[in-house]
This record gives structure tokens, sequence and C-alpha cells, in this order.
């Protein structure tokens, strides 16, 4: 379905009034507020915290749970997320995850991407929810799994009692035990729901303007270490969107990715099972790809007056991508030979030669590290030669 110009979409006025006007009742209240009264200190803490459950119930539940599918949680997990989630106030699960597996199966699509960042940084970040477009509407078709899901379900049937009942339950009884009603409902409520808001429509608009591309050049996604910060990990969007099902964000160590932190200790106490991951092989190749296409478009920027060492340069270049090459066969070979003995019934055999498999794999993955360390030594190279 094509969608409606701007101009032409009618306004959703339960999306406009939430997001235009809460940031202006905001700006009135809580000055108004602080000059009268001030804050205590626990309603400046119910604002840490609760942004943090509000957050982390989208990051960690709406979106690697349910849109992904990259871990299984049990019952008291899935309803504390779906429970936060619905205090985020970004529509029902069903919606949400509907509409960002839409996003990923068509990223950058300008006509069927809900929120395509090639329709410029407003639509992605905020337009696309306050008129009714077309493209916008979820497709429950895509979403089975979720229509069978007891928790997702009742969420979608009961959603509008349900913000209104953890509202006033959550700022309610935090506002109460701190007798600071006012200052909670205004900082943790709020202010909270602003920043909540914000910081997830980052994602969708910031995270494809800015940052690197160490994966894929395929769609527009970047990976940014400050917005990795905003967002509770979600930052590093470029793995994400070449990777999707990994319950990792940040895939490396040292990357800020709370929701990668919190899923895993929910697996270490039985909350949360069968996380998925990428095998670090496909990573590397991924890696490995776009740091050659890197180097041959700085050889193509660079080399523009050829002499004898950029020559010498790009036959190295060209020669560590053979070898690259062949070690990605040998990977193919490996695998088919992997899955074939698998089909072959456990004995001990099988069992030494798995082992044997292993050691390869390892020996696969080495390489691929001294392609990696070889290809960086080239680029600085480069770089020096040019200058």
């Amino acid at each position: 379905m094509t969608p409606l110009p701007q101009a032409k979409a009618p306004i959703n006025w339960t999306a406009t009034i939430t997001l235009l006007g809460t940031p202006i009742a905001a700006l009135i209240a809580i000055p108004l507020y602080a000059y009268y009264h001030d804050f205590s200190v626990s309603a400046w803490v119910s604002l840490f915290f609760l942004l943090a459950l509000s957050s982390l119930s989208i990051t960690a539940g709406y979106h690697r749970l349910w849109a992904h599918r990259a871990y299984e949680a049990a019952l008291p997990l899935k309803i504390i997320l779906m429970l936060g989630g619905t205090f985020a106030v970004q529509n029902s699960i069903l919606y949400w995850a509907s509409g960002h597996r839409t996003h990923h199966r068509h990223v950058d699509d300008i006509e069927q991407d809900p929120y395509s960042i090639k329709k410029g940084f407003w639509y992605a970040h905020l337009g696309w929810m306050i008129r009714d477009y077309p493209a916008a509407t979820a497709n429950y078709k895509n979403a089975p799994d979720l229509l069978n899901d007891k928790v997702v379900m009742f969420q979608d049937k009961y959603y509008v009692p349900l913000v209104i009942a953890v509202h006033v339950v959550i700022l309610g009884t935090i506002g109460w035990a701190v007798d600071d009603l006012w200052g909670v409902v205004l900082l943790g409520g709020l202010l909270r729901l602003i920043l909540s808001h914000h910081v997830t429509f980052f994602i969708n608009s910031l995270c494809h303007m800015f940052g690197k591309r160490p994966y894929t050049d395929e769609n527009t996604a970047r990976d940014n270490f400050w917005l990795a910060i905003a967002t509770w990990g979600e930052g590093y969007h470029n793995y994400h969107h070449i990777f999707q099902y990994d319950y990792r964000n940040g895939v490396k160590w040292w990357q800020y990715d709370p929701t990668k932190w919190l899923i895993w200790s929910c697996s270490k106490v039985g909350l949360a099972k069968n996380l998925r991951r990428i095998p670090s092989f496909n990573i590397k190749k991924a890696e490995l790809a776009m740091k050659f296409k890197y180097a041959e478009q700085d050889l193509a920027v660079y080399g523009h007056d050829i002499n004898e060492d950029m020559r010498n340069m790009k036959q190295h270049i060209a020669q560590e991508y053979e070898a690259f090459t062949h070690t990605l066969n040998d990977m193919a070979k490996l695998k088919e030979l992997e899955l074939q003995h698998k089909k072959a019934a456990v004995t001990e055999k099988f069992q030494k030669f798995d082992h044997k498999l292993k050691l390869d794999f390892q020996l696969i993955e080495q390489r691929l590290q001294h392609h990696r360390d070889r290809l960086e030594v080239l680029v600085k190279s480069l770089r020096k030669i040019s200058t």
C-alpha cells in the first residue's frame, strides 16, 4: 500500500497530544513546582529508576524478546517486562513488535519501512506516529507467534486500562512512600515518560544517521557509542541490523549494553533461557568483508596518482583478500563436514572427530584474526603512503 503524502494523512490525535503535549506540560509544570515547592531527592531518584524500568522493558522486552525472539523468558519476567513496557506508553507489544519486524524486513524502503530515515529525521523520529500513515499500520500477519502469546494478547486487549493502572500504582505507591507525590508524578512520571520516548525514537532516527558501519553498508543503520549510552545498549545498530536475532547489540565484551547484561543475568537465575548468539566466525567474516571494502575505497581515493608504493599496496591487499577467501572456503567445507557427521549416530568415533572439528574451527578463527590484523596494518600503511 502506498503511504499518503504527509499533508493528506489524517492526524492521529491521541499520539499527537501524548507526544507533543507532554513536553509542553513538562516545560510549564516542572519549573513552577520547583519554584514553589522544590523536588525531594527521592523524586529525582525515582526519575532514574523508573526511566531504567520503562526503557529496559522496551529494549529487553518489546525489542529483543518479542520483536526478535532473541531469547526465551519465564512467565514472571514476561509479566514484569510487559508491565514496564506498558509504563513506557509506546503502544502494545503486538503493535510495536509487528511494526518493528516490518522495519527490519523493509529497512530504508521509502514506502514500506514504517519509519524510514529516507523521509528525513523528523519523520523517522516522530512524524510517522502523529499522522495515520497506512505504512505505519501494523500488519499482524508477520506476528503469528505474538497472536498466540497470552501475555501479549492480554496487554493488547486491556492496553488503555493497564496504562492507567500501572501509572496510578507505581507513581502513587512511590509518591506516598517518599511523601512527595507530585514530585514523583512530575519527575518519575512526566519527565521520565518524555525521556523514555525520545531515547527509543533516537534508535529510529539518529542511529540511522550518525556513526560507523563496521558490519554492513547495505542499510543506513550505524553503530554509535554515545547513542548506546543514551539508548541502554541499542546504539550498536549496524550490528543489530545484520544480526537481528542476537540477544546482544554490543557484541564486544567492552561495549556498553546494559540490556545484554540484564538478559544474561536473568538467564543465570532461571528467568531467561536459550539466549541466541551469532557465531563469532560469522561476525568476523562480516567485519573483515567490510574492512576489505573500505580498503578498496581508500585505494580509489588515495591511489589516483599511482606510484610504486601504491601498486605494491594494492597487490598486498589483493593477496590478503584472496587468502581471506580461501579461509572462508575452508570454513564452508568444515561446516558441511560437520553437518554430515552430525547426522550420524553419536559414537565414540564421532566424539573424537567432533573434538578434531572444534580444533579446526579454532584454527579457522585464528586465521580470520590474522587476516584482520594484517589488513589493519595494510590500511595504516596505505594512509601513510597517501599523505
